[in-house]
């Protein structure tokens, strides 16, 4: 006799069917034969197996919740058209379970405290993050919450197990190439914040495709995703480079900066300078002109997260996502 529990592939043979269905019996869903679940429940018995305590608590939906933790401390999260969908992503599929969701910003000492004590209180089954920064100690309450862990996004360590992201760096270079195609020879970027995944991607989908090009691609501002870095980056650029004819933004909200700033210099889009956004927030389809843009699936990529939360939470193992971009042409390049 040994005192190890089984795992749920243990399980999943004795009974003979998947893992899948195992989750599925052990959390009371739908769907699932008379004679499969017989044969679970034969099988936990059998072998003593114990759902673990978060799979428990959904499977006789008890109240709970799960957490959506912003590295991030800025009241206007609130408005920012990002979160806003990856919200409705999250909470679009929460709705079809007892599940509650908390938002912590949690950038401070303060709100990382906070999280620490929903976590130790256990008053939350899991947890989603969201724009983390290169050694963020956010991650780091997080993992030692005893909960399972999502990420919105890579680390640029790659220690993520699990995690959702889109494909930033092709949806930059889709971006770039597209701009060569139609004859911009002397092109710009504003970057995002560089300690973070999301913006080294799109930087570097930016330089391939200018390299492939055989472009130089010193034409550079940092920004940090607001709408003001966006300004205050091209400001700069326009100062640095006034023959740049066209800017690759990473981001929809920083572009929306940089058309203020053209429009207050006098300087046509597209005629004399494109610009190019990404994220494809409903801002983008509202701009004057309207602004062309990499569509990242925002909404999906808040479901698609809750949903890898939720089959942790069952006990599950899923697998990391990258979710596809799509360039949309509209008319600012």
């Amino acid at each position: 006799m040994t005192d190890r529990q089984p795992t749920l592939d243990e399980v999943a043979r004795r009974a003979g069917v998947s893992r899948g269905t195992v989750s599925r019996v052990i959390n009371n869903a739908p769907h699932v034969s008379r004679a499969a679940r017989q044969a679970v429940e034969r099988a936990i018995k059998d072998l003593s197996y114990v759902p673990n305590v978060a799979a428990r608590s959904l499977a006789t939906q008890r109240s709970g919740a799960v957490v959506l933790a912003v590295s991030s401390d800025d009241q206007a999260l609130f408005t920012n058209p990002f979160f806003a969908e990856v919200i409705v992503g999250v909470n679009a599929v929460l709705e079809e379970t007892d599940l509650e969701l908390l938002l912590i910003l949690a950038a401070s000492e303060r709100g990382r405290s906070r999280l620490a004590r929903v976590l130790q209180s256990r008053r939350a089954d899991g947890v989603m993050l969201l724009a983390l920064r290169e050694n963020d100690p956010l991650a780091k309450v997080a993992a030692e919450g005893g909960v399972p862990v999502v990420h919105g996004g890579r680390s640029l360590g790659g220690s993520h197990q699990w995690y959702v992201d889109a494909d930033n760096r092709d949806g930059a270079r889709q971006a770039a190439e597209y701009l060569i195609s139609t004859g911009r020879t002397r092109i710009a970027t504003i970057t995002g914040p560089l300690d973070m995944h999301v913006g080294v991607s799109r930087y570097l989908g930016f330089r391939e495709a200018l390299a492939l090009a055989r472009l130089g691609d010193e034409r550079v501002a940092h920004g940090d995703f607001t709408e003001a870095s966006g300004a205050a980056a091209m400001t700069h650029l326009l100062t640095e480079h006034p023959d740049l004819d066209a800017v690759l933004v990473a981001s929809d909200e920083m572009a929306v900066g940089a058309l203020g700033v053209l429009k207050e210099r006098g300087r046509a889009v597209p005629g004399e300078i494109a610009v190019v956004g990404f994220d494809d927030v409903v801002t983008a389809r509202h701009t004057h002109p309207t602004l062309t843009t990499v569509r990242q699936p925002i909404k999906a990529l808040g479901r698609e997260m809750i949903r890898m939360l939720l089959a942790l939470i069952r006990g599950e193992q899923p697998t990391p996502l990258i979710l596809p971009t799509e360039l949309v042409i509209r008319e600012s390049a």
